[in-house]
Parts: C-alpha cells; sequence; structure tokens
C-alpha cells in the first residue's frame, strides 16, 4: 500500500453500487488480504470512528428543574408558599430544604443512571469480522474504516455502507432505511446509477439485518457518510428511565396526594370549627402534617435502587438493556435455555470419528478445546493403518468446507466462526495437517452457506492437481440422503450411540465433478456423493451450571432446555445438568402435532425441547405464558427474535449472539452462562425486595407522625409536635435511612422461596398489617413520652423535643428491623448493618445532636437540651420496639397466618 492507498477517492455515495466491485477496490487501495493495522489505523485517524452523533442530552439545569415535575412536589411548594403568606418563614424553608433535597437526590441519581446506561450500551456495542492482513478478526464496529473487507452472515447488523464483493443466499431486512417488510435479495454485480435506495442490489447499508445466507464487501461509508447516518435515524438511544414500577409507584402519589388534600381540607374545617383553633394556626397545622405523610423521596430512590441493581448485575456479567427487566427478572419462574455455550462450555471438541474400512470403525481423538495438543487413536482393535491416514479424506472435508479460523491470542487458542467448525480445524491440526497451507492448495470457488432450511454447508474447490471437488458437511440424515445412505442402518447406529453419549453429530461427503460450474447451485449437490464417515462433538456441561441448576430447583424456578440438537443428545446433557433424574423429553415434530390447548400441558410436564424450529419456541413461551408463568428465554441468532420478544425477560448471548438476538433482547450476557441468568434471577429478587423494604419503612414512619397529629386535633389535646418539628422529622430521615435501604445486599435464603406472582401488588397483607401496627405504636409511644413528660412538670418545648428524638430513634430501630423482611433481626449481622445504613446512621445522628443541643437550631425549632437519663429512656424505647416487633414477626411465622410470600 502506498500514501495514496491512506487517502482513497471517494465518488459521490450515490455511484458505489453501480461501480464493479473491482473497481470499488482499486479506488479505495484494498486488496483480497484486507488493510494491514498501520493502514486502517490512519485511515481511521482520517476518517473518525465509525459512529452516529449521540443525540444530544438534557442540559443539567434542565435535568434538574425537571425534578420539580411532580404532583408530590406541587403540593409540598403549594404548602411552603402558604407557610410563607402566614409569616412562618421557618416552617417555609424547611418545606423548601425538603423538597431541594429531594431534588438533589433525583439529580444525581438520575445523572449517575444515563452514565451506567451509556456504559452498559459500550458494553454491547456491536463488533464486525473483517479480514486484516490476510487474517480474519474481530473489531469494534466503530473502528471500521472506508476499505475493510468484512465478512456478514444471517443474524449480523451491517455495520457500515457495503459494496458486497460476495453473495451468496444473501438476504438483507432493510426496513429501516426502505419501510420495505420483505428482505431483500442481494448479489455482488453492479446496479444501475439511477436504482433506488431499495434496489441497489449490490449494496449492504450500515444499521440494516442480514435475515439469510452470507458474504463479503468493502466498506465505503462509516459513520454520518453512510445512508443511515444522512438521513439523520438512530438506530439505538438510550433506554428511559421509567419502567411499570416507577409508573405504578407515581400513580399511587398522585392517589395519595389527592386523599391527603381531602383529608388535610376536612380536618383543617374540624380544628377551626369544633376546636377552636385559628385559622393560620390550623392550616398551618395542617401543611405540616401533609407535607409529614407524602412520601415524596419514594419515587427518586426506587429509581435509585433499580439503577443499583443494574450495575450490580453488570458485575456478574449481565447487562440490562431494558430496566423493566430489572423488576421481571425477580418474578421469574421458567428459564427457556438453549443448550451450547449457555448450559455447557461452548468448547467443542471433536472426540470420536467413524469411517468406513467394510465395518465402521471409530477413531477416539484426544484433548479438550481448541487447543491443537491431543492425537488420534483406535477406538477398538481392528482399525487398519494409521488412523490419521485412515481418515485423511474426512479431514480434508471437515478443513475445507469450512470457515473457521483457529489462532492463538495471549496463551490460548480461539476461534473465529462457528465452534463446531473450529473443532473440525483443530481435529485436523491434532492429525498432523497444516490448515493454511491445505486451505491454499485447494482452492475454494464457491460455496453455498449453511442455512437452517436445508442443514448442509457445500464448498467447492479447485484440488493441486486441478480437479473440482465438492465437499458436504451437515446434519448426518442430510448428508446420508444425499451420498443415497451407504451401509443401511450401521450408519444410524453409530449416530445413535455417539447421541446416547451426548455429542453432535456431523456427516461429510464428497463428490468430483467433472468441471467447475461458475456458480455453484443446489442443482449441483442434489446426489452423486461419496459418504465419508461421522465426526462426533462433544460440549461438556459448565460445572456452574449445574449448581446453578439445583439452585433455581430450590427457588421453585423450572429450566426448560430448549436445542436443536438431537432428542438422545439432548436428554444425555440435561441428565448430566440435573435437569431431572430421566428428563422428559420432546422434538419439534411433536411439538408440531399437537394444538395451542394441548401444548399447555406438554410444555408443562417436558424437561427437554429437542430439533425445535424458531416457530416452535415461539409457541412454547405463549404455552408457559398462558399458565401464568413469567418466562425468561434465551437466544443467539436471528430467528430467535421472535421468542424473545414474545418472552417476559428476553435474553441474548453477548458472546455468540447476532446483532438482531441482542437488540430484541431486554438482557445480555457478557459470557453467555447460564449461571449468569441465575444471578441476575438473584438480584432481580433482591431489588424487588430493598423496595419493599423501603415502602414498609416509609409508609409507617409518616404514618406514625401523622396519627399523632390527627390524634391530637381530633380529641383537642397539645400537638406532641410543633409543624416546624414535623418538617424536620421529614427533611433528616428522607435522605439518609430510606436511601440506605436502596444499597441492602441480598438476603440469606432469598433463592430458597418461590417466585413471587407476577402480577402481585408491592403492598402485601403483611405488609399492610406492619404499616398500620408500626404507625399505631409510634402514635401511642410519641403520646406516652409527651403526657409523661408533662406529669413530671417539664415544659411542653421539653416534651415536644422528647417525641422528636423518641421519633427518630424509633425509625432508626425500625430500620434495622425491616432490613430483615424474611429473617431474623436479632443477630450479629442485623446489628452491624451495612456501610450506607452506617453512614445514613452517623448523618441522622449528628442532625439530632444538633437540633437538640446547637443554640441556632433551638432558636428555630424551639427545642431544649435532653437529659443523660431522659436519652438513654428513648434509646430503651427503641430497643422495647425492636424486640416487640421481632416477636411479631416469629409469631406471625409460628401461627402462619401469613403466607411466605406475603412476607
Amino acid at each position: 500500500m502506498n500514501d495514496a492507498a491512506s487517502r482513497p477517492s471517494a465518488p459521490p455515495a450515490t455511484e458505489w453500487h453501480a461501480l464493479p466491485h473491482e473497481e470499488v477496490a482499486g479506488r479505495l487501495g484494498v486488496t483480497s488480504a484486507g488493510l494491514t493495522p498501520e493502514e486502517a489505523q490512519a485511515r481511521l485517524k482520517a476518517h473518525g470512528p465509525n459512529a452516529l452523533p449521540e443525540p444530544p442530552g438534557r442540559p443539567p439545569l434542565l435535568r434538574f428543574l425537571a425534578q420539580f415535575n411532580n404532583a408530590l412536589i406541587y403540593f409540598l411548594l403549594a404548602g411552603a408558599a402558604a407557610a410563607l403568606a402566614l409569616g412562618h418563614y421557618v416552617d417555609a424553608g424547611v418545606i423548601v430544604a425538603v423538597v431541594l433535597v429531594n431534588a438533589l437526590v433525583g439529580f444525581i441519581q438520575e445523572g449517575r443512571a444515563e452514565q451506567a446506561l451509556r456504559a452498559i450500551r459500550n458494553m454491547i456495542s456491536p463488533h464486525a469480522h473483517v479480514v486484516r492482513a490476510s487474517r480474519r478478526q474481530s473489531v469494534q464496529a466503530r473502528d471500521l474504516v472506508p476499505g475493510d473487507l468484512v465478512l456478514l452472515e444471517a443474524g449480523d447488523r451491517v455495520p457500515a455502507d457495503t459494496r458486497l464483493i460476495r453473495a451468496r443466499g444473501m438476504r438483507v431486512d432493510e426496513a429501516i432505511l426502505t419501510g420495505e417488510s420483505v428482505a431483500a435479495l442481494k448479489n455482488e454485480a453492479a446496479a444501475p446509477v439511477e436504482a433506488a435506495l431499495g434496489d441497489r442490489h449490490s449494496m449492504a447499508f450500515s444499521g440494516t439485518t442480514v435475515a439469510a445466507g452470507q458474504g463479503a464487501g468493502i466498506v465505503v461509508s462509516t459513520g454520518p457518510h453512510t445512508e443511515i447516518g444522512r438521513i439523520g435515524r438512530l438506530i439505538a438511544e438510550v433506554e428511559p428511565l421509567a419502567t411499570p414500577l416507577l409508573r405504578q409507584v407515581d400513580a399511587f402519589a398522585r392517589r395519595f396526594t389527592t386523599v391527603a388534600l381531602v383529608s388535610a381540607a376536612a380536618l383543617f374545617l374540624f380544628a377551626v370549627a369544633m376546636r377552636d383553633y385559628g385559622w393560620s394556626e390550623a392550616l398551618i397545622a395542617v401543611v405540616a402534617l401533609a407535607v409529614g405523610v407524602v412520601p415524596e423521596g419514594l419515587p427518586a430512590v426506587i429509581t435509585i435502587t433499580l439503577a443499583i441493581g443494574v450495575r450490580r448485575m453488570a458485575r456478574q456479567h449481565a447487562v440490562i438493556r431494558q430496566l423493566p427487566a430489572v423488576e421481571t427478572l425477580g418474578a421469574t419462574s421458567v428459564i427457556c435455555s438453549d443448550k451450547t455455550g449457555t448450559l455447557t462450555r461452548n468448547e467443542m471438541t471433536a472426540c470420536r470419528v467413524v469411517i468406513a474400512q467394510g465395518d465402521l470403525v471409530e477413531i477416539a481423538v484426544s484433548g479438550i478445546g481448541y487447543d491443537p495438543a491431543g492425537a488420534l487413536g483406535w477406538m477398538e482393535p481392528g482399525g487398519q493403518g494409521d488412523p490419521a491416514g485412515a481418515a485423511a479424506a474426512l479431514l480434508r472435508a471437515g478443513l475445507l468446507c469450512n470457515d473457521a479460523h483457529l489462532h492463538a491470542e495471549n496463551g490460548a487458542w480461539r476461534v473465529e466462526g462457528d465452534p463446531m467448525e473450529g473443532a473440525l480445524v483443530t481435529l485436523a491440526v491434532k492429525a498432523g495437517r497444516d490448515a493454511a497451507a491445505e486451505r491454499a492448495a485447494w482452492a475454494r470457488l464457491d460455496e453455498i452457506p449453511f442455512d437452517a432450511a436445508y442443514r448442509f454447508m457445500a464448498s467447492l474447490h479447485r484440488s493441486p492437481e486441478g480437479e473440482a471437488v465438492l465437499f458436504v458437511k451437515g446434519a448426518p440424515e442430510e448428508v446420508l440422503r444425499l451420498a443415497g445412505t451407504p451401509g443401511g442402518g450401521a450408519w444410524e447406529a453409530a449416530i445413535a450411540r455417539a447421541a446416547a453419549a451426548g455429542e453432535r453429530v456431523l456427516g461429510f461427503a464428497m463428490k468430483r465433478l467433472p468441471e467447475a460450474p461458475a456458480r455453484l447451485s443446489f442443482e449441483d449437490v442434489r446426489e452423486g456423493f461419496s459418504f465419508l464417515g461421522l465426526v462426533g462433538f462433544i460440549d461438556p456441561p459448565r460445572p456452574e451450571a449445574v449448581t446453578a441448576i439445583a439452585e433455581c430447583r430450590s427457588a421453585g424456578i423450572g429450566v426448560k432446555m430448549i436445542t436443536g440438537d438431537h432428542a438422545a443428545t439432548a436428554g444425555a446433557i440435561a441428565r448430566q445438568l440435573g435437569l431431572a433424574e430421566t428428563p422428559v423429553v420432546a422434538t419439534g415434530v411433536e411439538v408440531d402435532a399437537v394444538s395451542d390447548d394441548d401444548l399447555v400441558a406438554l410444555a408443562a410436564r417436558t424437561d427437554v425441547f429437542a430439533r425445535t424450529s424458531p416457530e416452535n419456541k415461539l409457541r412454547i413461551v405463549r404455552a408457559l405464558q398462558s399458565t401464568g408463568a413469567v418466562v425468561a428465554m434465551t437466544g443467539d441468532g436471528v430467528n430467535d427474535a421472535p421468542s424473545l420478544r414474545q418472552a417476559d425477560v428476553g435474553i441474548a448471548m453477548g458472546g455468540k449472539g447476532t446483532e438482531a438476538a441482542k437488540q430484541a433482547a431486554d438482557v445480555v450476557l457478557l459470557d453467555d452462562n447460564f449461571a449468569t441468568i441465575v444471578a441476575a434471577v438473584k438480584e432481580g429478587r433482591t431489588v424487588y425486595d430493598n423496595i419493599r423494604k423501603m415502602i414498609a419503612w416509609t409508609l409507617p414512619t409518616n404514618g406514625g407522625e401523622v396519627l399523632a397529629v390527627i390524634a391530637a386535633i381530633l380529641l383537642g389535646l397539645t400537638m406532641p409536635m410543633s409543624p416546624a418539628q414535623i418538617l424536620w422529622i421529614n427533611l433528616i430521615l428522607s435522605a439518609t435511612l430510606g436511601l440506605a435501604l436502596a444499597f441492602e445486599p441480598t438476603e440469606p435464603g432469598i433463592m430458597a422461596r418461590p417466585p413471587r406472582p407476577a402480577k402481585a401488588g408491592l403492598m402485601s397483607r403483611f405488609m399492610l398489617w406492619r404499616v398500620v401496627l408500626v404507625s399505631v405504636l409510634f402514635t401511642l409511644i410519641a403520646f406516652a413520652v409527651f403526657f409523661h413528660s408533662l406529669w413530671r412538670g417539664q415544659e411542653v418545648e421539653m416534651a415536644r423535643t422528647l417525641v422528636v428524638n423518641t421519633l427518630v430513634v424509633m425509625e432508626i430501630f425500625y430500620l434495622f428491623n425491616v432490613r430483615f423482611l424474611h429473617m431474623r433481626s436479632l443477630s450479629w449481622r442485623g446489628a452491624l448493618g451495612t456501610p450506607a445504613v452506617l453512614l445514613a446512621l452517623a448523618a441522622v445522628v449528628a442532625g439530632q445532636f444538633a437540633f437538640t443541643y446547637l443554640p441556632v437550631m433551638q432558636a428555630i425549632f424551639d427545642t431544649r437540651p435532653v437529659a443523660l437519663l431522659d436519652g438513654v429512656m428513648i434509646i430503651a424505647i427503641g430497643v422495647a420496639l425492636m424486640v416487640v416487633l421481632e416477636g411479631g414477626k416469629l409469631l406471625l411465622r409460628r401461627l402462619g397466618l401469613f403466607a411466605a410470600g406475603e412476607m
């Protein structure tokens, strides 16, 4: 390459489709070897990254002001305005402080959540397969440059505008550009200059999806210079932060505000008319009461909890693309999982070769994974000659009818391409073959890529002697059919033996042609092949998947394997995984044969679905959902997209998954590991638990102080707290203790509980009981402390100071009680708390000391210093409350008044 090649000429984009691909290669200065790394880096610097401009984010000021766009906040600000109009400047200031603290928490959280989502988008940023310096490799799509040679397969998202140089059965879904619902057929011939966008059959445009076939092409435009860049349509945007749960909480907040307004108005009229309160005194008391009862920080704290869950799951290698998935994962009751690479290691190893030497003989292959260390040996006496020599024709077919490349990277052997094809390359190397030299000697002329519709791949080669030779590999029964099924039932018996051992099996055949056709067609592969033999592959179960499936069982989560493998293979792997001692296996044919109504019972009792089609998967998911199950579904191919969308939680594979599957999914697994799904379910349950804990803590603490004020007004008693003091309690607690619950770790035994019902409300009967009980206890204790202080001859200001401190202390102890809804809180672990709880506790204690002893705070809130013995009494009350609530929790469990799922 010369310097001119680094600055290739760039004709108008509308002409690339009309140029022969040889001319395109010449203009862009690229050869069949692709660009060198240095060349690619230089062009990246010249052209910029292959990325569309980021959508403009909201300015920080607008994001901050948006925190006030809430019915609860409007209500609080109206209260502040009323207090200010009445000259109660302290009350107005405290209300405004409450609102500002809530807005700051929301503002900071939202900024962090958006940053987390942007980081997550980068974690699953699309990759592209390219040829650079004669080597196939995977690069980030944003690093593509004009002149790159790109390889495209079914399910791939086209990473940049590409002039095709080869297309085999290739169809591209261009609906995002053209609106055409039918995928466009592509070929490498030049299109007319005047061709409309949808008629440019020689182009694959950025952002479109390869629906079928495969091809290769030269990148001609990147980033904003692509068709989609010029149109200005963005493929992916930052996911919205609103979730069904948050909408549910917002709706609750609006209803709560309405009830609070009506109740406050009624209480105001009662206080003025029946209890001879001055209207200004009654108004400010009612305003403080309303401010105290409104849980204005709840939506922000719930959003924080969801964002924390997203980050925790990302650390577990589960990337959440849609925030609602955080909630839904916790309710998952059935996981439908693919087998290969998810439940197994996805390190395919050719372990058995079957060939004919008169009778069938089997060759054992040593070694595991893609490491070419290993050897071939006769499995039983009877084989003739060197095993590698006896299987030479089969080994050559496996190496040549193959698009995978094997290379060492950082001390580990990796495969670019299909895992089974990679295992065939490893097998050839173990047999002493030089993969690169043999491929160079047997030049490939054309191929028919593998497709699930016909279940084989064919490649046409020219031998070193100049002969045209056609190789086929694929499903054994299909390849046997092409070869006229030689050997009767012997081959079928060999397939069954391998499948019973949990192996996947490929068949191989070859045919010599009198001359090479100009273009390989299905007519050329219809018949006349010589069957070469079978190769069995083992993909051992992941040890962590075995443990995870056992954990699912204890959690009441059903696991169903859905695979394209043989029934015998899938059943063998299911037994090794512990899905069941004798797994019930059904095939796609059986699924097709039953009605939708009968499929419900079949899906419920079946552990393994084998030889399934995309349509089967979709019907299975719907059948399970019809029983009320919350279904998580894994997928990796373009054909899995419908079932991923149908499932309650669609889970795509980040490693082996196509871009189409990732875009359809709610969750992307970066490690393609089943254990990661179970870890994400556990995290989802933790998030939901923490949200329930926040509600269980917030409502009673607000309810206790509110009931005390209402009782005082209704019974004509002295108010146990001043309006400003009520507002102080709200201010000091909402931004500290309530927020700390968002960081709670997973409770022990969380995966020993059954899944929660999909439509279960946030307020179970047990939680409603707790809210009422704790609110009443807070009210009774507040009045007891207040009147006990007055009985001792202390002034009202002193009594109110004791009441405020007692309420805060009780709320601290109640927080420690509510941290464990499903187990004892009186334990060493419960007493220690988390760093977030301890920090919040320190802030509250410091605030209360200032409230009680700091002269300026005494002047503002009319407080008095509390004596040591009174302080000891207040702490003793908190301890007693903790013991009572713990005893009540234990008693309810013993009596069984509430179901385990409600507690």
